[in-house]
This record gives structure tokens, C-alpha cells and sequence, in this order.
């Protein structure tokens, strides 16, 4: 497949020319979505058609959230680089809204159309901000899967575009709309369990894997777009039963396990427990000061924070980091620990992960209940929907779309998960490293150690870079 990329340069830059131009007009039309009635479902644009937007399991049961969007709005363009994901998307959404939807390899053409109110992002990491700013240039609002940004320097580039734009742009970190979460962080703000001072979020390792040769990529898989803004290497392919993709590689689900397309565990259950943490110690618009790697172990030698081996997965396997904020908080993030979150407090400690949620000030709930404002305070003065009918991913989507109607902040906003990230990408960074980092988070930099700083921001190939208008 030929790269949509080549020889388009000047189409490209007049395309966000003038998207940046129709985002101004866009900012202040009256009507709500491009339907023009209010009482219509919003049109959908999907970028990315891997298994967490949605995939058929062997029962035929679907996987992912893709079908949840589809019960509120209605999907009428789908885009992927591999043409297989692309016609299973169109059949998935065949299935769902009862139409088949376009089929695009250019995003870009997604994100032209008139007639598309919100586009999913549902890319590799390293893709994510690139198609959600544009999207956001182009008029869109934005729902991006985690972890949003592969760099601080892109949380930072997001940002700004989001404040000039003031489209609604909600993060996939759903354990926000779960209830037994949310119970901790009112629990927390309350002062059910006194004055914080530990956290650990037990977040797993990456997994390992032998010698992965260099492969001709399938002829239906645009690897080089597919690598889009990082540098330019081989594909690689190794059939295995490791999981669901059935194989070692560097692409699809397996990219998590590459430094150069995403942070391994640190991001990407990371996004999620360190985010959570961050809510329960009301530290969303702040950072640590210190982020200290105790413990770590990476698959392959590194040198200077970059992997000497090429053809293996490299992020970390085990390790210990320890994040210190200002108030002497402290914030581990361990590998070794059972999955979610401990919150410990001078009057009790509870332990919260997808499962359950446990401890003695839980048990307590029982005889003195939170009041339903408290949970409302902290869903952002929403109303919870009962866990018992409502799965957290549905329970997210809808909020996402209560946020588009009524123009507001959504539950997993922006500025609180490049917060919360920040501190993911400021321990893989130790880790690389293997050392401690000093952190200014009212400056957002790093302190004293220009080495550790240069991994704040990544040049990108100059044919991907990201448009900033």
C-alpha cells in the first residue's frame, strides 16, 4: 500500500491551513452537532481499529468499547493503515449502528469531512496526539484511549491546543467512571482515612520475548505510516500463542513493549493506577518534586537510557519507583505488587483495584455511609451510575457524551491526566536512566540534569510531525 504520506505535503499543509481556520468558524456554531438537531445522535469518526476500540472474540461476544459509542451516536467513517482492521471495523459497525460506515488508510480524511462531530482515537500511543490536535483544528471534539501522549512535551502541545480550541476532549481512563473507585477519592476527600501519606500502585512488568526477526510487513499494512512520527525501523514478526495477537512483533498490541512507541507498563496500566492516585491526593494540577527508581530490570542491556538490543522488547520488566511530592506524600509505583491501588492514611488504609475494594474505613460505610454528595463532589458534580447495572466503560462513554451536549469539562479531562501521566513518564525516564530525577512542577521541567531532560520531547520524522496551527 503507498504511503498516504508521500508526495502530499503541500495537500497536507493546506489541510491544516484550513482546518485551523474552520475550527475558529466551528468554536462558535450554534448548532450542537453536524446533524443540526440537538434531539440527533453525533456522528463518529474512528481513527484506529485495534482490539480496544473492538474486536470479536472467539464466542463471538465483542471486546471493547467500540459498541458502547455506537448505543449513543453513530459511527460513519473508520480508519486504520492495515485494511484488515479497516473491514472488520465496517462489519463490527454494520453490526451495530446498521449501516457500513467509509473506510479510510488517510486519517486526514476523517477529520476533513463536515459532517463528523467527534473523532475516536484509537491509535498506537505515538499516534495519539498527532490526530487529536489536528482533530481538535479541525473543529472535533476528541475521545482518546489511553495513554494520550508518548512524551511530557506532547501533554504540553495538547494542552495548548485544547485552551485555543475549547473542544470537550475526554481520555479513556475509565476506572474515573467506576464507582468502587470512586468511593476511594470521596473516601480521601472526606478525611475517612485522615492525612495520606503513602500510595502504591501495583501495576504489573512487561512481558519479555526471544529474537524477533526482521519481516516483510503483510501488503495490507502500511508500515510506514504505521511508524508515522518515530524513526524509521524494520518490522518485526515472530508467530508465538503469547497472547491475543498470537505472535512476538513491534506492531498492533505488542507496540507497548517498545520504548520507541510507548512507555510499557508505566503508561499503559500506569495511565490508569497513577491517575487514580493523583485524583485521591488532590494532586491533579500539580507533580511530584523527586522520582526515585529503587528497583529496576529491563529485558535488554541499555546505554545512555537507550536499549542496545534491537530486536527484542525492551521497557521494564520489575521495578520499584518512589515519587516524593512537596507535603512529603510518597507514591510507589511497583511491578511486583498485586494489580491497584493501596492508599494509606493516619486513620486506616483501603485498597482499591477493578475487582474490589477492601479495608476496615470500607467496612465502616456500612454504619455511616458517605453521603451521595460527597460522590458527586468528586465525580465532578455528576451523578454516579449505579455499578451494579452500568459497566464503568458505559458508565464513561455516556458521561463523555453528557459532556459534548452540555459543552463542559468532562470526568477524565485533559490537564489532570497529562498531570498524572507526567509522573508515569517522569519514572520511565528514571528507569532508563536508573536514577533519581528532581522535578519542577510548577515549570514543568527537570532539574539539574540536562541528560534526563532531553527525554522530555522527541524529534519527529519531519512528514509527521505535529501542525500546531
Amino acid at each position: 500500500m503507498r504511503s498516504p504520506y508521500r508526495g502530499s505535503a503541500i495537500q497536507r499543509r493546506r489541510f491544516l491551513q484550513t482546518g485551523a481556520v474552520t475550527a475558529g468558524l466551528l468554536l462558535h456554531r450554534p448548532r450542537l452537532f453536524a446533524s443540526q438537531s440537538p434531539n440527533e445522535r453525533p456522528r463518529l469518526g474512528l481513527v484506529g481499529c485495534g482490539s480496544r476500540w473492538g474486536w470479536l472474540l472467539a464466542n463471538g461476544r465483542p471486546y471493547g468499547v467500540g459498541p458502547e459509542f455506537a448505543k449513543l451516536g453513530d459511527y460513519v467513517a473508520v480508519c486504520d493503515v492495515d485494511s484488515v482492521r479497516v473491514d472488520a471495523a465496517k462489519k463490527l459497525v454494520e453490526q451495530w449502528n446498521g449501516h457500513v460506515p467509509d473506510g479510510y488508510a488517510d486519517y486526514r480524511r476523517v477529520l476533513e469531512r463536515d459532517d463528523i462531530d467527534i473523532v475516536l482515537v484509537f491509535t498506537p500511543d505515538h499516534w495519539h496526539v498527532k490526530v487529536a490536535v489536528e482533530a481538535m483544528l479541525a473543529g472535533k471534539d476528541v475521545y482518546s484511549e489511553k495513554p494520550l501522549t508518548l512524551t511530557i512535551g506532547e501533554g504540553k502541545q495538547i494542552i495548548k491546543v485544547l485552551k485555543e480550541t475549547k473542544r470537550v476532549f475526554q481520555v479513556g481512563t475509565q476506572q474515573r467512571s467506576d464507582r468502587k473507585f470512586v468511593t476511594a477519592v470521596a473516601m480521601a476527600h472526606t478525611g475517612r482515612l485522615g492525612t495520606l501519606k503513602r500510595l502504591t500502585c501495583g501495576i504489573g512488568g512487561a512481558p519479555t520475548s526471544p529474537e524477533i526477526p526482521a519481516v516483510d510487513p503483510p501488503a495490507t499494512l502500511d508500515w510506514n505510516t504505521w511508524l508515522g512520527p518515530t524513526p524509521e525501523v524494520p518490522y518485526r514478526y515472530l508467530p508465538g500463542a503469547r497472547n491475543e495477537t498470537g505472535a512476538w512483533s513491534n506492531n498492533h498490541y505488542e507496540f507497548r513493549w517498545w520504548y520507541q512507541f510507548s512507555g510499557g507498563k508505566l503508561t499503559d496500566w500506569g495511565a490508569h493506577h497513577v491517575d487514580i492516585a493523583t485524583w485521591v491526593m488532590g494532586k491533579t494540577d500539580t507533580g511530584p518534586i523527586l522520582v526515585e527508581p529503587l528497583e529496576v530490570e529491563h529485558p535488554v542491556p541499555f546505554k545512555d537510557g537507550y536499549p542496545t538490543v534491537p530486536d527484542r522488547y525492551n521497557t521494564a520488566t520489575r521495578f520499584k519507583i518512589r515519587v516524593l511530592y512537596e507535603d512529603d506524600t510518597e507514591l510507589f509505583i511497583e511491578s511486583h505488587q498485586r494489580n491497584g491501588v493501596l492508599i494509606e492514611g493516619t486513620n486506616g488504609r483501603i485498597f482499591v483495584n477493578r475487582g474490589s475494594l477492601q479495608g476496615e474505613p470500607v467496612d465502616a460505610l456500612a454504619d455511616d455511609p458517605l453521603p451521595e454528595s460527597a460522590f458527586r463532589r468528586a465525580y465532578k458534580d455528576r451523578e454516579l451510575l449505579d455499578e451494579n447495572v452500568t459497566s464503568a466503560s458505559t458508565a464513561h462513554v455516556r458521561s463523555f457524551f453528557e459532556a459534548v451536549r452540555e459543552r463542559k469539562e468532562p470526568i477524565s479531562d485533559v490537564f489532570s491526566h497529562h498531570r498524572a501521566l507526567t509522573t508515569c513518564h517522569l519514572a520511565g525516564i528514571a528507569a532508563r536512566l536508573n536514577r533519581a530525577i528532581r522535578w519542577d512542577p510548577v515549570a514543568e521541567t527537570i532539574v539539574g540534569d540536562d541528560q534526563a531532560a532531553s527525554f522530555l520531547d522527541r524529534e519527529k520524522r519531519k512528514q509527521f510531525d505535529i501542525d500546531m496551527g
